[in-house]
Protein backbone atom coordinates (compact mmCIF):
# COMPACT_ATOMS: atom_id res chain seq x y z
CA UNK A 1 0.00 0.00 0.00
CA UNK A 2 1.11 3.32 -1.15
CA UNK A 3 0.24 6.91 0.26
CA UNK A 4 0.20 10.24 -1.41
CA UNK A 5 0.02 13.35 -0.41
CA UNK A 6 -0.51 17.03 -2.33
CA UNK A 7 -0.16 20.05 -1.65
CA UNK A 8 -2.51 22.15 -4.00
CA UNK A 9 -1.99 25.16 -5.47
CA UNK A 10 -3.58 27.45 -8.20
CA UNK A 11 -0.89 26.29 -11.09
CA UNK A 12 1.00 23.79 -9.95
CA UNK A 13 0.83 20.75 -7.31
CA UNK A 14 3.75 19.10 -5.02
CA UNK A 15 3.48 15.07 -4.82
CA UNK A 16 4.84 13.13 -2.55
CA UNK A 17 4.07 9.06 -2.00
CA UNK A 18 5.17 7.14 1.02
CA UNK A 19 5.01 3.44 1.54
CA UNK A 20 3.56 1.70 4.57
CA UNK A 21 6.35 2.63 6.74
CA UNK A 22 6.54 6.46 6.17
CA UNK A 23 9.30 6.29 3.83
CA UNK A 24 9.28 8.27 1.32
CA UNK A 25 9.48 6.76 -2.19
CA UNK A 26 8.30 9.50 -4.87
CA UNK A 27 8.40 12.75 -4.89
CA UNK A 28 7.66 15.26 -7.92
CA UNK A 29 7.45 19.55 -7.55
CA UNK A 30 5.53 21.74 -9.68
CA UNK A 31 3.22 19.08 -10.84
CA UNK A 32 1.28 21.32 -13.89
CA UNK A 33 -2.76 21.40 -13.42
CA UNK A 34 -4.77 21.09 -16.43
CA UNK A 35 -6.66 18.04 -17.91
CA UNK A 36 -5.33 15.84 -14.95
CA UNK A 37 -2.88 13.63 -16.92
CA UNK A 38 0.47 15.30 -15.22
CA UNK A 39 -1.40 14.00 -11.94
CA UNK A 40 -1.75 10.57 -13.03
CA UNK A 41 1.69 10.19 -14.48
CA UNK A 42 3.19 11.51 -11.11
CA UNK A 43 1.43 8.67 -9.45
CA UNK A 44 1.73 5.89 -12.05
CA UNK A 45 2.89 2.90 -11.13
CA UNK A 46 2.38 3.08 -7.13
CA UNK A 47 -0.91 0.64 -6.34
CA UNK A 48 -2.78 -0.39 -4.03
CA UNK A 49 -2.92 3.86 -3.62
CA UNK A 50 -4.83 6.25 -1.23
CA UNK A 51 -4.48 9.91 -1.83
CA UNK A 52 -5.02 12.88 0.18
CA UNK A 53 -5.07 16.48 -0.24
CA UNK A 54 -6.11 19.23 2.07
CA UNK A 55 -9.43 21.79 1.77
CA UNK A 56 -8.94 24.57 -0.76
CA UNK A 57 -10.33 26.00 -3.49
CA UNK A 58 -8.36 23.34 -6.09
CA UNK A 59 -9.65 20.24 -4.42
CA UNK A 60 -12.64 19.39 -6.64
CA UNK A 61 -10.76 18.78 -10.25
CA UNK A 62 -8.58 16.76 -8.20
CA UNK A 63 -11.41 14.60 -6.97
CA UNK A 64 -12.74 14.27 -10.18
CA UNK A 65 -9.75 12.88 -11.79
CA UNK A 66 -9.19 10.11 -9.64
CA UNK A 67 -13.04 9.75 -8.90
CA UNK A 68 -13.19 7.22 -12.24
CA UNK A 69 -9.70 5.62 -11.36
CA UNK A 70 -8.49 2.73 -8.85
CA UNK A 71 -6.76 5.67 -6.65
CA UNK A 72 -8.92 6.30 -3.39
CA UNK A 73 -9.18 9.82 -2.23
CA UNK A 74 -9.46 11.61 1.22
CA UNK A 75 -10.05 14.83 1.88
CA UNK A 76 -8.46 16.52 5.13
CA UNK A 77 -10.39 19.30 6.88
CA UNK A 78 -7.54 22.17 6.96
CA UNK A 79 -7.82 24.09 10.25
CA UNK A 80 -8.09 20.65 12.35
CA UNK A 81 -4.86 19.03 10.52
CA UNK A 82 -3.01 22.37 11.38
CA UNK A 83 -3.54 21.71 15.09
CA UNK A 84 -2.16 18.10 14.46
CA UNK A 85 0.66 19.11 12.37
CA UNK A 86 2.47 22.42 12.92
CA UNK A 87 6.00 22.77 11.71
CA UNK A 88 8.00 25.58 11.94
CA UNK A 89 10.20 24.87 8.67
CA UNK A 90 7.25 25.02 5.75
CA UNK A 91 7.63 23.86 2.29
CA UNK A 92 5.40 22.63 -0.63
CA UNK A 93 7.17 19.49 -0.30
CA UNK A 94 7.13 19.23 3.54
CA UNK A 95 3.21 19.50 3.45
CA UNK A 96 3.19 17.24 0.68
CA UNK A 97 5.27 14.83 2.80
CA UNK A 98 3.35 15.22 5.94
CA UNK A 99 -0.11 14.67 4.38
CA UNK A 100 0.64 11.05 3.20
CA UNK A 101 2.66 10.20 6.26
CA UNK A 102 -0.69 10.96 8.46
CA UNK A 103 -2.61 9.43 6.14
CA UNK A 104 -0.37 6.46 6.42
CA UNK A 105 -0.88 6.04 10.39
CA UNK A 106 -4.98 6.94 10.27
CA UNK A 107 -4.57 10.74 11.35
CA UNK A 108 -6.07 12.11 8.69
CA UNK A 109 -9.26 14.25 10.33
CA UNK A 110 -11.53 13.54 6.69
CA UNK A 111 -14.01 15.98 5.47
CA UNK A 112 -16.66 14.22 3.13
CA UNK A 113 -15.94 15.47 -0.52
CA UNK A 114 -19.20 16.02 -2.21
CA UNK A 115 -19.34 14.54 -5.91
CA UNK A 116 -20.03 16.90 -8.43
CA UNK A 117 -23.62 17.02 -8.86
CA UNK A 118 -23.63 17.43 -5.39
CA UNK A 119 -21.46 20.63 -5.53
CA UNK A 120 -23.74 21.94 -8.37
CA UNK A 121 -26.48 21.34 -6.19
CA UNK A 122 -24.34 23.68 -2.93
CA UNK A 123 -23.32 25.92 -6.08
CA UNK A 124 -27.46 26.91 -7.27
CA UNK A 125 -28.89 27.49 -3.06
CA UNK A 126 -25.40 29.65 -2.14
CA UNK A 127 -26.00 31.73 -5.55
CA UNK A 128 -29.59 32.55 -4.76
CA UNK A 129 -28.40 33.47 -1.09
CA UNK A 130 -25.47 35.80 -2.38
CA UNK A 131 -27.95 37.69 -4.76
CA UNK A 132 -30.37 38.36 -1.72
CA UNK A 133 -27.36 39.01 0.66
CA UNK A 134 -26.51 41.72 -2.13
CA UNK A 135 -29.68 43.08 -2.65
CA UNK A 136 -30.01 43.51 0.90
CA UNK A 137 -27.30 45.55 1.25
CA UNK A 138 -28.58 47.90 -1.82
CA UNK A 139 -31.31 48.46 0.14
CA UNK A 140 -29.89 49.56 3.61
CA UNK A 141 -27.63 52.17 1.76
CA UNK A 142 -30.43 53.30 0.42
CA UNK A 143 -32.00 53.50 3.73
CA UNK A 144 -28.84 55.35 5.07
CA UNK A 145 -29.59 58.42 2.78
CA UNK A 146 -33.47 58.39 3.62
CA UNK A 147 -32.07 58.47 7.80
CA UNK A 148 -29.58 61.22 6.59
CA UNK A 149 -32.94 63.17 5.66
CA UNK A 150 -34.75 62.46 9.02
CA UNK A 151 -36.97 60.16 6.82
CA UNK A 152 -37.58 56.30 7.74
CA UNK A 153 -39.07 53.34 5.82
CA UNK A 154 -40.40 49.93 7.22
CA UNK A 155 -37.92 47.20 6.84
CA UNK A 156 -37.86 45.23 3.71
CA UNK A 157 -40.84 47.63 2.47
CA UNK A 158 -38.34 49.40 -0.32
CA UNK A 159 -38.82 45.60 -2.02
CA UNK A 160 -42.11 46.05 -2.39
CA UNK A 161 -44.48 48.14 -4.62
CA UNK A 162 -45.83 50.22 -1.69
CA UNK A 163 -42.56 51.08 -0.33
CA UNK A 164 -41.38 52.01 -4.09
CA UNK A 165 -44.37 54.25 -4.56
CA UNK A 166 -43.44 56.02 -1.04
CA UNK A 167 -40.02 56.80 -2.09
CA UNK A 168 -40.43 58.07 -5.60
CA UNK A 169 -43.55 59.93 -4.83
CA UNK A 170 -43.11 61.32 -1.16
CA UNK A 171 -39.18 60.32 0.26
CA UNK A 172 -37.81 61.36 -3.44
CA UNK A 173 -38.56 65.45 -2.88
CA UNK A 174 -36.47 64.90 0.88
CA UNK A 175 -33.47 64.06 -0.74
CA UNK A 176 -30.31 66.00 -2.84
CA UNK A 177 -30.01 66.08 -6.62
CA UNK A 178 -26.71 63.86 -6.10
CA UNK A 179 -28.61 61.84 -3.84
CA UNK A 180 -31.33 61.35 -6.09
CA UNK A 181 -28.94 59.99 -8.32
CA UNK A 182 -27.17 57.89 -6.22
CA UNK A 183 -30.50 56.16 -4.95
CA UNK A 184 -31.87 56.18 -8.57
CA UNK A 185 -28.79 53.92 -9.55
CA UNK A 186 -29.13 51.34 -6.62
CA UNK A 187 -32.71 51.01 -7.41
CA UNK A 188 -31.71 50.02 -10.99
CA UNK A 189 -29.49 47.31 -9.58
CA UNK A 190 -32.06 46.21 -6.93
CA UNK A 191 -34.45 45.57 -9.92
CA UNK A 192 -31.58 43.35 -12.33
CA UNK A 193 -31.04 41.65 -8.79
CA UNK A 194 -34.17 40.77 -7.85
CA UNK A 195 -34.63 39.32 -11.39
CA UNK A 196 -31.78 37.05 -10.91
CA UNK A 197 -33.23 36.20 -7.63
CA UNK A 198 -36.66 35.13 -9.25
CA UNK A 199 -34.53 33.07 -12.38
CA UNK A 200 -32.10 31.05 -9.46
CA UNK A 201 -35.59 30.55 -7.22
CA UNK A 202 -37.71 28.75 -10.47
CA UNK A 203 -34.38 26.68 -10.99
CA UNK A 204 -34.45 25.73 -7.26
CA UNK A 205 -37.90 25.06 -7.54
CA UNK A 206 -37.61 22.57 -10.23
CA UNK A 207 -34.77 21.40 -8.83
CA UNK A 208 -36.41 20.40 -5.01
CA UNK A 209 -38.80 18.89 -7.05
CA UNK A 210 -36.89 16.48 -8.79
CA UNK A 211 -35.23 15.79 -4.95
CA UNK A 212 -36.63 13.25 -2.92
CA UNK A 213 -34.89 14.44 0.53
CA UNK A 214 -35.96 18.12 -0.57
CA UNK A 215 -39.44 17.12 -0.89
CA UNK A 216 -39.32 14.87 2.04
CA UNK A 217 -38.26 17.62 3.73
CA UNK A 218 -40.84 20.46 2.62
CA UNK A 219 -43.66 18.33 4.43
CA UNK A 220 -42.23 20.47 7.81
CA UNK A 221 -43.46 23.46 8.26
CA UNK A 222 -41.42 26.48 7.58
CA UNK A 223 -38.85 24.81 4.81
CA UNK A 224 -40.04 25.61 1.64
CA UNK A 225 -37.93 24.64 -1.65
CA UNK A 226 -34.71 26.89 -1.02
CA UNK A 227 -34.32 25.98 2.37
CA UNK A 228 -35.20 21.80 1.86
CA UNK A 229 -32.75 21.68 -1.05
CA UNK A 230 -30.05 23.65 0.63
CA UNK A 231 -30.03 21.36 3.66
CA UNK A 232 -30.38 17.94 1.41
CA UNK A 233 -27.43 19.88 -0.64
CA UNK A 234 -25.22 20.34 2.43
CA UNK A 235 -25.67 17.60 4.63
CA UNK A 236 -26.41 14.42 2.54
CA UNK A 237 -25.70 11.40 2.43
CA UNK A 238 -27.31 11.03 6.24
CA UNK A 239 -24.62 8.03 7.11
CA UNK A 240 -22.11 10.75 7.50
CA UNK A 241 -23.77 11.83 10.35
CA UNK A 242 -24.20 8.36 13.08
CA UNK A 243 -26.37 10.21 14.87
CA UNK A 244 -28.45 13.02 15.53
CA UNK A 245 -25.98 14.75 17.82
CA UNK A 246 -23.52 14.34 15.16
CA UNK A 247 -25.58 16.24 12.58
CA UNK A 248 -26.36 18.91 15.81
CA UNK A 249 -22.49 19.44 16.24
CA UNK A 250 -21.90 19.87 12.13
CA UNK A 251 -24.39 23.17 12.24
CA UNK A 252 -22.78 24.48 15.30
CA UNK A 253 -26.04 24.33 17.49
CA UNK A 254 -24.44 22.55 20.23
CA UNK A 255 -22.69 25.07 22.84
CA UNK A 256 -19.10 24.71 23.40
CA UNK A 257 -18.40 22.94 26.79
CA UNK A 258 -15.06 23.13 28.78
CA UNK A 259 -14.77 20.71 31.42
CA UNK A 260 -12.11 20.44 33.80
CA UNK A 261 -11.44 19.69 37.22
CA UNK A 262 -14.94 18.51 37.40
CA UNK A 263 -16.30 21.96 37.14
CA UNK A 264 -18.38 21.57 33.22
CA UNK A 265 -19.48 25.13 31.63
CA UNK A 266 -21.16 25.63 28.96
CA UNK A 267 -20.49 28.54 26.39
CA UNK A 268 -21.82 30.18 23.16
CA UNK A 269 -22.28 28.03 19.99
CA UNK A 270 -19.22 27.77 17.85
CA UNK A 271 -18.24 30.43 14.95
CA UNK A 272 -16.31 27.31 12.76
CA UNK A 273 -19.25 25.16 12.07
CA UNK A 274 -21.47 24.94 8.49
CA UNK A 275 -23.04 28.49 8.90
CA UNK A 276 -24.83 27.92 5.70
CA UNK A 277 -26.94 25.07 7.58
CA UNK A 278 -27.32 26.66 10.96
CA UNK A 279 -28.47 29.82 9.76
CA UNK A 280 -31.52 27.85 7.46
CA UNK A 281 -32.37 26.45 10.60
CA UNK A 282 -32.57 28.93 12.93
CA UNK A 283 -34.27 30.53 10.45
CA UNK A 284 -36.98 28.29 9.72
CA UNK A 285 -38.41 28.75 13.68
CA UNK A 286 -40.16 31.82 13.06
CA UNK A 287 -41.97 30.51 10.04
CA UNK A 288 -42.50 27.06 11.84
CA UNK A 289 -43.68 28.89 14.70
CA UNK A 290 -46.25 31.05 12.48
CA UNK A 291 -47.51 28.16 10.35
CA UNK A 292 -47.83 25.32 13.20
CA UNK A 293 -48.48 26.82 16.17
CA UNK A 294 -49.31 23.33 17.80
CA UNK A 295 -46.71 21.52 16.80
CA UNK A 296 -44.04 20.15 19.40
CA UNK A 297 -41.31 22.44 18.09
CA UNK A 298 -43.23 25.36 18.38
CA UNK A 299 -44.40 24.66 22.06
CA UNK A 300 -40.78 23.46 22.83
CA UNK A 301 -39.77 27.30 21.47
CA UNK A 302 -42.57 29.13 23.48
CA UNK A 303 -41.67 27.09 26.89
CA UNK A 304 -37.85 28.09 26.36
CA UNK A 305 -39.06 31.96 25.30
CA UNK A 306 -40.61 32.74 28.93
CA UNK A 307 -37.75 31.46 30.52
CA UNK A 308 -34.44 32.27 28.66
CA UNK A 309 -35.63 34.83 25.92
CA UNK A 310 -36.09 34.39 22.20
CA UNK A 311 -32.51 34.46 20.71
CA UNK A 312 -31.33 31.80 22.92
CA UNK A 313 -34.74 29.52 22.80
CA UNK A 314 -34.31 29.95 18.96
CA UNK A 315 -30.82 28.16 18.96
CA UNK A 316 -31.94 25.79 21.07
CA UNK A 317 -35.86 24.79 18.84
CA UNK A 318 -33.53 24.90 15.87
CA UNK A 319 -30.93 22.01 17.11
CA UNK A 320 -34.27 20.17 18.01
CA UNK A 321 -35.19 20.64 14.59
CA UNK A 322 -31.99 19.56 13.16
CA UNK A 323 -32.47 16.07 15.43
CA UNK A 324 -36.01 16.01 13.40
CA UNK A 325 -34.49 16.64 10.48
CA UNK A 326 -31.72 13.68 10.99
CA UNK A 327 -34.70 11.02 11.69
CA UNK A 328 -36.51 11.89 8.93
CA UNK A 329 -33.60 11.37 6.08
CA UNK A 330 -32.24 8.47 8.17
CA UNK A 331 -35.98 6.48 8.17
CA UNK A 332 -37.82 8.20 5.16
CA UNK A 333 -40.92 9.24 7.70
CA UNK A 334 -42.66 12.90 6.96
CA UNK A 335 -43.53 15.24 9.11
CA UNK A 336 -46.71 14.25 10.94
CA UNK A 337 -48.21 17.86 11.67
CA UNK A 338 -49.78 19.07 14.45
CA UNK A 339 -51.38 17.14 16.97
CA UNK A 340 -54.75 16.42 16.41
CA UNK A 341 -57.81 19.22 17.94
CA UNK A 342 -59.41 16.26 20.05
CA UNK A 343 -57.55 14.28 22.86
CA UNK A 344 -55.84 11.21 22.45
CA UNK A 345 -56.96 8.39 23.08
CA UNK A 346 -56.16 6.38 26.03
CA UNK A 347 -52.20 4.93 25.87
CA UNK A 348 -51.68 6.76 22.72
CA UNK A 349 -49.68 9.80 22.31
CA UNK A 350 -49.93 12.97 20.53
CA UNK A 351 -46.65 13.36 19.33
CA UNK A 352 -45.90 13.38 15.87
CA UNK A 353 -43.99 10.15 14.64
CA UNK A 354 -40.93 12.11 13.69
CA UNK A 355 -41.21 14.33 17.38
CA UNK A 356 -38.65 14.98 19.07
CA UNK A 357 -36.17 13.20 21.22
CA UNK A 358 -38.08 9.80 20.46
CA UNK A 359 -35.85 6.58 21.86
CA UNK A 360 -34.07 4.53 19.29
Amino acid sequence: MYYAGIDAHRSYLTVAIVDERGELVHERKRVPVGDGSPLMEALEGYRPLEVVVETCPFWPWIYDTLETTDVGFHLAHASRLGAIAKAEVKTDQLDARMLARLLSVGLIPEVYPKPAEQRDMVRRVRHRKLLVRERTKLVNRIHGHLHSQGLEVGRSRLLRKGGRDWLLETGWAWLSQEQRRVVGSYLRLIDATTKEVEAAEVRIRKSALRHPGAQLLQTIPGIGPYRSLLLVAEILPIARFPSPDHLVSYAGLAPRTRSSGGITRHGRIPRSANRWVRGELVSAIPTHVRLAPRSPLTRHYEMLKERIGWPKARVATARKLARVIHRMLETGEVWRGDPPVDSPAEGESSEPMCGLDRPR
